[in-house]
């Protein structure tokens, strides 16, 4: 757990003990199936389709974690919506961890593996989310945080990750085609 804290400090905003842990348990186990180590996560890619000027996973994951809890807060207080904070944190930290499934590296590359050609990885995020007993609810937010979950319902939590994640690729993807 404390090896996750050093990677993503908002673990400790999910005031739900039990579940931080759980999230952190996801990574991990995601990590072993997918043939990485912990500290090899700071090296991966957050996304293969642009080149995104050096954007880890880890900065990806930081960074839309921190715009949907701000999201939150201001649903919140301003709107007065109802908004499980806890649901929504560990639902944004969680949201890409099946990329670890879904990409490889070889060599000096990084490339979809034979498992990310098979399910993307809402799917296979999802899928390891179910395995390290994260409520359902969560899963939900990681299973159609992408085009995946296009025609599904999505919960307040769930609009909420899934703008924040176009927002952080839209951004970065403009600024990595800044003439």
């Amino acid at each position: 757990m404390q090896e996750w804290l050093r990677i993503f400090p908002e673990l400790d905003w999910i005031e739900d003990e039990e579940l931080r842990g759980k999230v952190a348990g996801v990574w991990d186990a995601s990590c072993r199936r997918g043939g990485w180590t912990i500290d090899a996560v700071a090296s991966i890619p957050f996304t293969l389709l642009i080149s995104a000027g050096g954007v880890s996973l880890v900065d990806h994951t930081r960074l839309v974690t921190s715009l949907s809890r701000e999201i939150g807060r201001t649903m919140k207080e301003v709107g007065g919506y109802s908004i499980n904070d806890d649901y929504l944190i560990a639902g944004a930290l969680l949201h890409d961890v099946g990329k670890l499934l879904e990409y490889r590296r070889e060599g000096r590359e990084f490339e979809v593996s034979r498992s990310g050609k098979m399910l993307r990885h809402p799917l296979s995020g999802m899928g390891m989310a179910v395995l390290g007993d994260i409520p359902e609810d969560i899963c939900h937010i990681i299973a159609v945080h992408s085009r995946e979950g296009e025609k599904s319902y999505r919960s307040p939590e769930a609009v909420i990750l899934h703008h924040a994640d176009f927002i952080a690729f839209e951004t970065i993807k403009s600024i990595a085609a800044a003439p």
